[in-house]
């Protein structure tokens, strides 16, 4: 395998790839991750075959809290090496590899690999996770997200049901758009502050950057009361996955239960657009060591089953293959 640094002018080169790979979303295109401007040091990889053959692509930077290591990629949800198909087996084994002496190379004695989770897929590919395996990898982190298979999807709980027939009642009007996306954020900011005392990851210039850059890809969906938005989540789409990045309620909204039509007319909405999962995000803080139980039940209510966010970390001073 021969490993490159990406340069800029490979972007559209990059981009084209990320959109037939296998197991990519708009994350790993690098209209996402430039957003982030100097905030990070790009240290992402290409990767080709023997004939030269872009195989495979790497999105990574230096780990803000620590110039030894490498993250992919600290400025998205997931990282992880992306591919079209053709790193199978050993030859995915190859590629981390080279990639990890790549970075050992460089001075790097870390790498923290963030996998893309299987319902992202296009088609399986979870070849990364036995080269990790191969290399002696660890598992540092690991994070449970709710998702509903909405080919499958499991029976809906008596209390969201409840809570959705109370909505109704109560008037909530569920409106899409990024119109919207103002008042959310209003919402979303004083629900994190009175809850956590944080701030949303994203800035809302940011997300209104994102949400015009990637229009086809983001959405908004609020729910609205005599005119006031009460509720909301910001979707993010990939092909198989309707995401639910952010979700909030203010008082008003918890008193009428507006979340719950918000989700059902979201769920509604990934079904029409023909999605395979909705999944509603993690459920855990303290890097996962701690599940919110309550929250993570309330996700559970609409029909979902558990799903994984898997973090490891490589050595790479003792990195030479396997």
């Amino acid at each position: 395998m021969n490993i490159t640094l990406f340069e800029s002018q490979a972007s559209d080169a990059w981009d084209q790839f990320v959109l037939k790979a296998s197991n990519a979303t708009f994350l790993h295109e690098r209209q996402f991750l430039s957003y982030h401007g100097n905030r990070f040091e790009d240290k992402s990889l290409l990767i080709e075959n023997s004939r030269n053959e872009l195989v495979g692509v790497f999105p990574a930077a230096v780990a803000p809290q620590s110039s030894e290591c490498i993250v992919s990629h600290p400025g998205a949800t997931f990282g992880g090496i992306v591919s079209d198909g053709k790193l199978r087996g050993r030859a995915c084994v190859e590629a981390i590899t080279a990639i990890a002496r790549y970075y050992c190379d460089q001075g790097y004695t870390r790498l923290l690999y963030k996998a893309v989770p299987h319902i992202y897929h296009q088609h399986p590919f979870q070849d990364d996770l036995y080269a990790l395996f191969l290399l002696n990898a660890r598992r540092t982190r690991c994070d449970l997200s709710a998702s509903i298979d909405l080919v499958n999807r499991g029976r809906a709980s008596e209390q969201r049901r409840r809570s959705l027939n109370k909505a109704k009642k109560a008037g909530v009007r569920v409106e899409f758009g990024i119109a919207n996306l103002g008042c959310f954020w209003t919402v979303l900011q004083r629900n994190l502050e009175q809850k956590h005392g944080v701030a949303p990851v994203h800035t809302f210039e940011e997300m209104s950057f994102l949400a015009n850059r990637f229009a086809d890809s983001i959405e908004i969906v609020v729910g609205v009361m005599k005119s006031e938005v009460v509720a909301g989540i910001v979707l993010f789409d990939s092909l198989r996955v309707s995401h639910a990045q952010y979700i909030a309620s203010n008082d008003i909204g918890y008193e009428c239960s507006a979340l719950d039509a918000v989700f059902d007319a979201a769920i509604r909405r990934a079904q029409e657009k023909g999605k395979r999962f909705f999944d509603f995000g993690i459920s855990n803080e303290q890097e996962g060591r701690f599940l919110n139980e309550g929250l993570y039940q309330f996700k559970a209510g609409f029909g979902a089953g558990g799903v994984l966010h898997e973090f490891f970390e490589l050595d790479l001073r003792y990195c030479d293959g396997a």
